[in-house]
């Protein structure tokens, strides 16, 4: 099979490869997925360029953990019925060695979605972190039913569909950060009552007009490090923030205006929810997904040939929504 893969980190231009690999095959409770698209999220980047660990988990890593597909072969225990059956993936290079940049990829079968037909196949490719991200972070703590919701990032891969999902799951009034005005437009198309620039703009101030003075119930948080002073001003006492993401190793937040406001504090990685919130993300999502009412922000197409400019484009960051790649 066709693979992308790297045996070093460092450089997308310096560790990339291209090559054949032989074709994996399913073992007990496991489908074989043959790709049509595969997601590059930042974790990937960052993993390849030994930002988190120059050490290699694995003597060679196909990279990236999201991606769309058919099962096309089945292991031992697996209902024979799941041939044919059009998915999405998730987790795929998540402490393992073979990821979706490949023709081929076996998991275990939980990890292999079914892809509701309403649903095209380049949106499957987006929805394993950026969209369960998303969603975790507006379902967990009671959700966001009635609340006011600040969604830092809001044109980002993650921010578009916490917008969108912010107004599907009720909430009272929806703002967003950007940083210019093309993402501002962006941000109001997925659902966003008010985009604020902050390059351009008071935040703080911004929102307290938009809130009367009385601040945001909840913040999902792409940055922590960058934004961790601004978010308890944003805050209302006993609002709740959750971070999915920061830009440095550390950050620093005070005791007191934390333990005064009754502020709640929500970390959480994608790649460790637990069995029950996973599911309750996935039971919504499908549901949604059914009916088609989400919008997949789509940045690049790029062939597999060129993996090395869509690790690039994610890197720089320089176009907002997904990158995803064709899987010939």
């Amino acid at each position: 099979m066709q693979a992308a893969f790297y045996e070093r980190t460092g450089p997308a231009r310096a560790v990339l490869q291209l090559g054949e690999l032989p074709d994996p095959v399913p073992g007990p409770g496991e489908v074989r997925v043959r790709l049509r698209w595969s997601g590059v999220n930042p974790s990937d980047v960052k993993s390849r360029a030994g930002l988190r660990s120059a050490v290699m988990p694995f003597p060679r890593v196909v990279p990236h953990s999201d991606g769309m597909g058919e099962i096309d072969a089945i292991g031992p225990g697996v209902d024979t019925g799941r041939i044919g059956e059009r998915v999405w993936v998730w987790n795929a290079a998540w402490g393992r060695a073979n990821g979706t940049a490949t023709q081929y990829v076996v998991l275990p079968q939980q990890m292999a979605v079914v892809l509701p037909p309403a649903t095209g196949d380049e949106a499957g490719a987006c929805l394993g972190i950026p969209a369960m991200t998303a969603l975790h972070a507006v379902l967990a703590r009671g959700g966001v039913a009635g609340q006011r919701v600040l969604v830092a990032g809001g044109a980002g891969a993650v921010g578009h569909y916490a917008l969108q999902f912010c107004r599907l799951l009720g909430a009272r009034q929806v703002l967003a950060t950007v940083s210019s005005a093309e993402k501002a437009a962006i941000a109001h198309q997925a659902g966003a009552d008010l985009a604020i620039n902050y390059r351009t703009e008071s935040v703080a101030q911004r929102v307290r007009e938009a809130t009367q003075g009385q601040g945001v119930d909840r913040i999902v948080e792409v940055d922590i490090a960058a934004n961790a002073a601004l978010d308890l001003e944003l805050l209302r006492p006993g609002g709740t923030l959750m971070v999915y993401g920061s830009g440095k190793p550390g950050f620093e937040l005070p005791f007191f205006p934390l333990i005064v406001n009754n502020v709640s504090l929500g970390f959480f990685i994608v790649y460790n929810l637990s069995q029950a919130d996973r599911a309750h993300a996935e039971s919504t999502l499908h549901g949604w997904l059914a009916r088609g009412e989400l919008n997949h922000a789509i940045a690049q197409r790029v062939p597999l040939a060129q993996i090395v400019s869509a690790h690039e484009a994610v890197e720089q960051a320089t176009t907002p929504g997904n990158v995803v790649v064709e899987i010939p």
